[in-house]
């Protein structure tokens, strides 16, 4: 009797030990694979505003002399064409532009037939948006003579689609001596719409 008690007071003890041993041992939890998200891709600001374009605008130019003698303004129209190359942000471009009109200059007889430009252009690329300064020579043809002069002013596009462009323009020029005539010095401003093809 004393040794069957014995045995189930032993096999009582090891399966107590075992159950203390199974529940402190270190068992790891399933390990599972770690997720990667992929880092988010670039979103490109600029927009690439490189190569050919032309087009047409319409204004209008007013034209002061010093004297006040010979001022006027009419509508002008007329074409351009250029060629920019963006450098990622910053544009660099060149262009010619012709422009019609018939500005009578005061009661003198004298007009302004037509403006023509030579331009070079420096703006900053927004995206869809490009704002440039632009300078050059231009010449203006009047029934008393051609005159050339400096010019400057600045310019804004839009793309409306990678095609289409439209924008805007205010240009300040300057002649000398129009008509051959000391003192017939000349300031035209320039306001003009643009609408231009890109390719």
């Amino acid at each position: 009797m004393k040794r069957i008690t014995t045995i189930s007071s032993l096999a009582l003890i090891a399966s107590g030990l075992a159950g203390v041993a199974t529940a402190g041992s270190l068992e790891t939890a399933p390990v599972e694979a770690p997720v990667y998200t992929p880092a988010p891709t670039p979103v490109a600001t600029g927009s690439d505003w490189t190569g050919f374009y032309g087009g047409l605008q319409v204004g209008n130019t007013d034209v002061d002399s010093d004297s006040g003698l010979l001022d006027g303004d009419d509508t002008s129209y007329g074409v351009h064409a250029g060629y920019d190359y963006d450098f990622g942000t910053f544009v660099l471009g060149g262009e010619l532009d012709y422009d019609k009109t018939d500005i009578d200059l005061g009661t003198s007889g004298a007009n302004v037939d037509s403006v023509a430009r030579a331009k070079l252009k420096a703006g900053y690329d927004f995206g869809n948006t490009l704002v440039y300064a632009t300078a050059g020579a231009a010449r203006a043809d009047t029934n008393v003579g051609d005159e050339t002069g400096p010019f400057a002013g600045l310019g804004v596009t839009y793309k409306v689609t990678d095609q289409y462009t439209i924008g805007g323009e205010v240009l300040q020029h300057k002649f000398d001596d129009v008509g051959g005539t000391s003192g017939n010095d000349l300031d035209a401003t320039t306001i003009s719409l643009r609408g231009s093809m890109r390719f």
